[in-house]
């Protein structure tokens, strides 16, 4: 019952994000992020951009025992999460936060989180990162996605559109960091969008 119910809520979020142009997480990346997940067996993660909700679920679903806080700042993907957390019956693991990422006060969150899942606005995450970084428990990992941006990352920057020069620019600045910051062992995969595990030493 509860399977059937979950499957269904999934393929209506599917439905839900080609009708309204909502962007989830891709069939591939989001497969590799869930086996990255396995491996990592994480108790509590954090998400910072839920949309409508579709990775969170399908995060908590890959992990019986973990709880997921994620945070979304439209008001519209907002109360649509909300709906189709409730229809997926993980309500109980479910905390979505009606907040703008960068203003929401780490007081209201947890003190540490084993995983932090970056996937909100692409030329901000260098500053989401340096946020709630002090959440992230030692030897926990933040997992960041879109880092390739549909290709946009590599090719030249004079060949990217001109509106999408700051957020490509600023993408392959924090890209840059991560890699050489001590603090951090740092690989970036090429699977799905790209995703750059950031683990804590």
């Amino acid at each position: 019952m509860v399977n059937n119910q979950l499957s269904t809520t999934l393929q209506a979020i599917q439905d839900y994000a080609v009708a309204h142009h909502v962007p989830i997480m891709e069939t591939q990346g989001m497969g590799e992020l869930i086996e990255l997940l396995k491996d990592q067996q994480p108790e509590k993660i954090l998400e910072i951009g839920a949309a409508i909700g579709f990775s969170a679920i399908k995060m908590t679903e890959a992990l019986p025992t973990s709880t997921v806080d994620t945070v979304e700042r439209d008001d519209t993907r907002y109360q649509k999460a909300l709906e189709f957390i409730a229809q997926s019956g993980f309500g109980d693991r479910i905390r979505i936060y009606h907040a703008d990422a960068l203003e929401l006060p780490l007081t209201v969150l947890k003190p540490e989180y084993d995983a932090i899942f970056i996937d909100a606005a692409k030329g901000q995450y260098e500053r989401f990162f340096d946020k709630y970084e002090a959440l992230l428990a030692k030897g926990g990992i933040i997992y960041c996605d879109n880092m390739a941006m549909h290709g946009l990352s590599d090719i030249p920057l004079s060949e990217v559109p001109r509106r999408k020069r700051t957020m490509i620019r600023n993408l392959a600045t924090f890209k840059e960091h991560m890699l050489n910051d001590p603090r951090y062992d740092t690989e970036l995969l090429s699977s799905g969008d790209g995703i750059m595990i950031c683990r804590k030493k």
